[in-house]
């Protein structure tokens, strides 16, 4: 199967790519079809939250995402809006802008329904097109699987992890899996970049997929630069303040005495501060991760010289990893915990550094590897339902690791032990075995364990 990294990094806003990117995108897909069965006097619209959407959803924005897509934006549509402003203007509606006969009323019509999760897959949503007498005219129930994709109850038993691609039966380079990946790099001489850019080329043209790939980095880097100037606190009831911009000023002032830690912290907090303040970000490969790849990226730049072939290159190395996680295991934090978030982001991070280093095919798996290794068992446990603790310093150490991940790899001879493809199986096995309490619901771990004197 093939996945583009036009699709695996999107544009879009804060704070969570499955809990506000993908409720967004099915609100919007559920919109469009109404028209088609006819609109009747006193209709309204209805959606019920079930499983993680329902216990974090108000700490995601998830209500703020379904109003914002029945009223017809979708998230690239908001990227150079005040959201605040344009949220207070359309909660005092009472009917759709696009259908001004359907009632929708976000305060009676979002439900935050808390028990039992459907059985498809933990973030859940049905919505509900309703006429005289709440008679039901249409029906459809989503599943936001992670990193802004959305399915619907059709098509989620069919598919692969469950994610639907392409096929790549036009793929010349359709590796599935690490071990796969090796081979065809082995046999064809080919690079893990040369090789994700042949098969992004049978779907794009050459122009197209380099402008897409500058557009995620010059998105990722406005991100990383907004965050860095930004100060006061994030939204939401923990009252957090924004930590990026004072760590920057202080390494620019001594940065005699700054480590690479340092920077990659800032940088990284920079974009998950961002995120959690419902701005504009990239999902890479998920918003809860949102600073990892952008923090590796920017540090590359900034501090060693990458140039835009080393960026593109970067992009599509990471994207083929990216691509390899989502079909093998998850990368949402609603099914297998964080190691799908920040140890997904850290491992395709990892992978992308190494190989603009000059990394062999087998170094760069084994960057993959460690980064993901060393994520396993992370839970998803963010306190108060927000995408801020432990979010905001995780994307930091996500990003530390994923450098260390690249530097051992790299001076090694890319043998080892544990291949990316078994670590990625111990993901998925420990993702299942996981406690639904540590999957985003905020019923266990930090989420619970902070105490108010």
């Amino acid at each position: 199967m093939f996945i583009s990294a036009l699709d695996l990094f999107k544009i879009g806003i804060g704070p969570s790519s499955s809990h506000t990117v993908g409720p967004m995108l099915a609100a919007r897909t559920f919109l469009e079809k109404i028209p088609t069965i006819g609109l009747q006097k006193n209709s309204r619209v209805r959606c019920t939250l079930k499983g993680s959407l329902a216990y974090t959803g108000k700490g995601h924005a998830t209500d703020r995402a379904i109003m914002l897509g029945l009223h017809d934006y979708s998230p690239q549509d908001l990227t150079g809006l005040d959201v605040d402003v344009l949220v207070i203007e359309l909660s005092s509606k009472t009917h759709l802008s696009s259908l001004k006969s359907c009632r929708f009323d976000p305060v009676v019509d979002i439900i935050f329904d808390r028990q039992e999760a459907l059985p498809q897959h933990p973030n859940g949503m049905k919505f509900e097109f309703l006429g005289e007498g709440d008679q039901s005219l249409l029906t459809e129930t989503y599943f936001s699987i992670g990193g802004g994709f959305i399915r619907d109850l059709n098509d989620i038993g069919n598919l692969v992890a469950p994610l639907q691609m392409e096929s790549a039966l036009a793929c010349p380079f359709s590796f599935g899996s690490g071990h796969n990946m090796l081979k065809m790099s082995s046999d064809s001489g080919k690079s893990i970049a040369s090789m994700k850019r042949t098969n992004e080329r049978e779907y794009l043209s050459k122009n197209d997929l380099d402008q897409g790939l500058d557009n995620i980095w010059q998105a990722m880097q406005t991100c990383v630069e907004n965050g860095l100037k930004t100060e006061g606190a994030l939204p939401g009831s923990l009252n957090l303040s924004r930590r990026a911009k004072k760590l920057h000023d202080q390494l620019l002032v001594n940065p005699e005495d700054a480590n690479v830690t340092d920077w990659l912290c800032a940088y990284a907090m920079a974009v998950s501060e961002e995120n959690a303040a419902g701005h504009m970000v990239v999902t890479a490969p998920t918003n809860g991760a949102a600073g990892v790849i952008p923090a590796i990226l920017y540090y590359l730049v900034t501090h060693q010289g990458g140039t835009l072939e080393q960026i593109r290159e970067f992009l599509l190395v990471a994207s083929a990893i990216g691509g390899i996680i989502k079909m093998r295991s998850s990368i949402s934090g609603a099914e297998v915990g964080c190691q799908g978030e920040v140890g997904s982001a850290s491992s395709m991070a990892a992978a992308a550094l190494c190989a603009v280093r000059g990394g062999t095919t087998e170094q760069i798996e084994n960057a993959a590897e460690i980064a993901l290794e060393h994520h396993l068992g992370m839970t998803c446990d963010p306190v108060h339902g927000l995408v801020q603790v432990p979010c905001v310093e995780r994307n930091g150490f996500g990003a530390i690791k994923a450098y260390t991940a690249a530097s051992l790899a790299k001076r090694g001879t890319g043998q080892h032990y544990m291949s990316l493809d078994n670590c990625l199986a111990a993901m998925k096995q420990t993702g299942l075995e996981m406690s639904h309490k540590f999957k985003e619901t905020s019923l266990g771990g930090l989420a619970v364990s902070n105490t108010e004197c």
